[in-house]
């Protein structure tokens, strides 16, 4: 394999592919990038058995093939030749990188055993405005389960009916949940995408415009110019949110997003390294009242409220409610409690298409 190509769309396409490099296998394959030069391209692909990610770049193929180089190497080399245009040749179990008057080896591996990609995704899609789909992840995606004991929640779930789709997200301490609408679907479906597919579907979508998503067969893929990532699907049953979500509600508070979010900033700073982060509510006529104590020192102070209902006081986790409060988009929001151990919820005054379900943090006070 022969190929010249310009650094600065060598580096860009590396480092969209090399996203999808393993970082802990006893694989040595799904750790590189394999390396395609056919015709008047070169093709770079990478995939961690879950999810992957390809590209090709515009290159002057001298001579056809495929290699396997180490991605992340490959990647934080590359980035540094952006400015230069690039010769890559490979000589059998090395590959010889050209640039400027220098030149750089790196070992290779055979491309014969890299895991086939499948790109033959097209039994049923949905189509949705670039900025409803960027929404949805970014409103949902932060509150996917990170462990590996219920694997299902490390995803987002996606309800397609009636033109609208449903997408949420739990971790078994808070949930989100947000509706779009949805131009066309070939089918009504439930699907589970893992959220890290969703944060790199996120990254590769343009700016504007509607973009086709692809399922078949416990498989997602997006098409985006030369680029195409595909990913598998969790399968399971998710846990239906009808069954958490309280549907009234004894205290119910109006408050200002920016009062409020800077407020709660505050008193997370003392907390940031206990455990749970712990900070309270103190709602009663007119305002809530937002501490935090520590061996560092103690923060307490007022935000005026609009309350409705009984006074309540409750302890909750900060940065759960200061991610939830930063994903509302009005000025005013709405919060609203029934005692000081069941979840509560977080809304925008008008817009009610997102929700934030937060469980308190059990007190010596509130157990």
């Amino acid at each position: 394999m022969k190929i010249v190509c310009e650094g600065i769309n060598l580096s860009e396409a590396v480092l969209k592919v090399v996203k999808a490099c393993a970082v802990r296998t006893t694989v040595p394959l799904l750790e590189c990038i394999k390396l395609s030069a056919f015709n008047d391209g070169l093709t770079l692909s990478a995939t961690d058995g879950e999810i992957s990610i390809q590209k090709t770049v515009k290159a002057e193929v001298y001579e056809e093939g495929e290699t396997c180089v180490p991605g992340r190497y490959f990647a934080d080399f590359i980035k540094k030749l952006e400015g230069v245009q690039i010769t890559l040749a490979t000589d059998g179990a090395r590959m010889e990188i050209n640039y400027a008057d220098s030149q750089s080896y790196l070992q290779v591996l055979s491309a014969d055993d890299f895991p086939k990609i499948s790109t033959d995704i097209s039994e049923d899609s949905f189509k949705m405005d670039v900025a409803d789909l960027k929404k949805v992840i970014n409103a949902t995606s932060f509150c996917c389960a990170t462990d590996d004991s219920r694997p299902n929640l490390k995803g987002c779930q996606f309800v397609i009916s009636d033109g609208k789709v449903c997408v949420t997200a739990l971790d078994g301490f808070r949930l989100a949940t947000i509706t779009a609408p949805v131009s066309a679907a070939t089918r009504d479906m439930d699907i589970i995408c893992p959220a890290r597919t969703l944060g790199e579907i996120e990254k590769m979508l343009p700016s504007e415009g509607e973009t086709e998503v692809f399922v078949q067969r416990g498989m997602i893929l997006v098409s985006v110019e030369d680029t195409v990532l595909t990913s598998r699907l969790y399968g399971g049953e998710f846990i239906k949110k009808e069954n958490i979500i309280p549907k009234n509600f004894s205290t119910v508070v109006t408050v200002d997003k920016s009062a409020l979010k800077n407020s709660i900033e505050r008193a997370a700073i003392l907390v940031r390294s206990d455990k749970n982060s712990l900070i309270i509510f103190d709602i009663s006529a007119g305002r809530i009242e937002i501490s935090s104590n520590s061996e560092i020192g103690n923060v307490q102070e007022p935000v005026k409220a609009d309350v409705e209902g009984r006074d309540i006081r409750i302890a909750m986790n900060s940065k759960f409610i200061t991610e939830a409060v930063n994903a509302l988009e009005e000025e005013k929001i709405m919060l609203s409690f029934n005692s000081q151990v069941q979840p509560f919820i977080c809304t925008n005054c008008e817009n009610k298409d997102v929700m934030y379900l937060i469980l308190p943090v059990r007190t010596a006070n509130n157990a």
